[in-house]
This record gives structure tokens, C-alpha cells and sequence, in this order.
């Protein structure tokens, strides 16, 4: 198993425990900002693509601790953003996740459950894991802390 498998296996049995600590919405707009980015790392979001992520959202054991309208709600605006433009949709989507720069214990959280959504279908492409390094780089933390 790859040292980035073995890192995410790792990471997410403690995501939802650790999501509860920084339960406010700076961190829900990275959250939901990094999910929207992640689906649309091929450069286009499918009407399946827009359901599978908002069925994601709503049974992720991660994000139970929002309000899982607004997370909807939320996800919608940034994908609107990429279905607008590709180029503001993202720019948008990563300052809405550079506001945790400076703040890596966050940071690393965002990049888990960002890392956990990419890999749900069970292959965490090359073109998501490139969107999850730009995170990364958004927050300030090195992508080969991830294995990326």
C-alpha cells in the first residue's frame, strides 16, 4: 500500500473527533471550498458529481458537527463560482481556504478531509491529488508532508 494510502487509512479515523475542535465556519468554508475544488478537479462538475458530493457531505461523519443546509448551501455557491468561470471559481475556492494559512494543526485537518472526499469513489486520481497539493500550498503546509 503507498505511504499516501497508509496516511489517509491513518488520518481519517480521527477526522470527525477532530473536526469538532474547529467547528466554525472559517473552517466549514475550507472544508466546502476544498470539496468543490476536488470535484471539479477534471474541469467540469456533473449533475452525479453535484449529487454524489452533496450525499457525501450530508453522511460524512466529518462534517455532521454543521448545520448540513448551509454546507449545501455553501458547496452550491462554490460550484456555481466554477460553473461561472473555472478561473474565479477556484481563485475563490482557495482564498476561501487560505484564510486557515498560518494555522497548520487546521490546516492538516482540511487537507484529511479533503484527501478522504477525493478518494470516497475509491481512486484518488492524479488530477485530485494535484487540486489537494494546491490546498496545500493555500495553506501554507508542504504537499510531501501528504505523500503528494
Amino acid at each position: 500500500m503507498s505511504t499516501f494510502k497508509n496516511w489517509l487509512n491513518t488520518t481519517k479515523k480521527g477526522l470527525g473527533d477532530q473536526v469538532k475542535k474547529f467547528k466554525n465556519k472559517d473552517f466549514m468554508e475550507a472544508v466546502v471550498a476544498g470539496c468543490a475544488l476536488v470535484a471539479f478537479a477534471d474541469g467540469t462538475i456533473s449533475p452525479e458529481e453535484k449529487s454524489k458530493m452533496a450525499g457525501y457531505i450530508n453522511l460524512s461523519e466529518e462534517l455532521k458537527v454543521f448545520d448540513m443546509g448551509e454546507v449545501i448551501n455553501r458547496f452550491n455557491h462554490y460550484v456555481a463560482n466554477f460553473e461561472f468561470s473555472p478561473e474565479i471559481g477556484k481563485q475563490e475556492a482557495l482564498k476561501a481556504i487560505g484564510k486557515l494559512k498560518g494555522k497548520p494543526e487546521v490546516g492538516r485537518l482540511v487537507v484529511g478531509v479533503c484527501s478522504a472526499i477525493g478518494a470516497a469513489d475509491g481512486d484518488f486520481d492524479a488530477n485530485e491529488q494535484r487540486i489537494v497539493a494546491e490546498i496545500c500550498g493555500a495553506l501554507g503546509l508542504n504537499p510531501s508532508e501528504f505523500s503528494l
